[in-house]
């Protein structure tokens, strides 16, 4: 269970979702997930490519080792490594970012559909989205707004979230994000008299 934001944080988020839905017909979903992917591969992988480097480095020290002492070696090399690098924290450092940002990318898009952020009535649904272990930021609105906003209209937004997920302000950036957002929309999608809330206010974990 995620164990990011205290339920007064939670609290605070469905507040600010409520007070800027009040000026706007846009519907705000916030989500949050704790890792886009479980990246289990990595531990194995680097694991594998340093017990595999290892003949090579005694090699090099010239060091004699008789085969089946080098065939231990290799074999406590791999399992403690793959051991050691599934810690979460070291695990994170050994990933691409370029591969952190397609997981988390496509997670957020999965989200967007999960969440029937595409089945507003005027198709002005936004989702926040954010995952912690990458430290992602994305901000996806469906096609009623992208018809009237451009899409660099969320940049800053997305890169103030993100400095302030970096540094754990995690409330903070969306309470900070709801608000831009909120603003953007109250003055592209005014809120028309009967408008309807279609979407949860509450902050959703996965």
């Amino acid at each position: 269970m995620m164990t990011f934001l205290s339920e007064a944080d939670k609290q605070r988020i469905a507040e600010a979702i409520r007070d800027a839905e009040m000026k706007t017909s846009g519907e705000l979903v916030t989500v949050i997930a704790r890792s886009a992917d479980t990246y289990l591969y990595i531990p194995i992988l680097w694991a594998s490519i340093a017990a595999l480097t290892l003949p090579a480095i005694v090699l090099l020290l010239t060091v004699d080792l008789q085969f089946p002492l080098l065939y231990l070696l290799q074999i406590a090399t791999f399992m403690g490594l793959a051991l050691l690098f599934r810690w979460n924290p070291l695990k994170m450092r050994l990933i691409p970012k370029a591969i952190k940002n397609r997981r988390a990318g496509r997670l957020a898009w999965e989200q967007f559909f999960a969440q029937n952020l595409h089945l507003t009535q005027q198709r002005t649904g936004v989702l926040l989205f954010v995952s912690v272990a990458e430290r992602y930021v994305e901000i996806i609105a469906d096609k009623g707004i992208n018809d009237i906003v451009k899409r660099n209209a969320w940049d800053d937004i997305v890169a103030d979230f993100t400095k302030r997920v970096k540094v754990g302000e995690i409330t903070e950036g969306f309470l900070s994000a709801i608000g831009a957002c909120g603003e953007l929309l109250a003055e592209n999608f005014p809120r028309p008299e009967g408008d309807v809330d279609e979407l949860p206010n509450r902050l959703i974990e996965i």
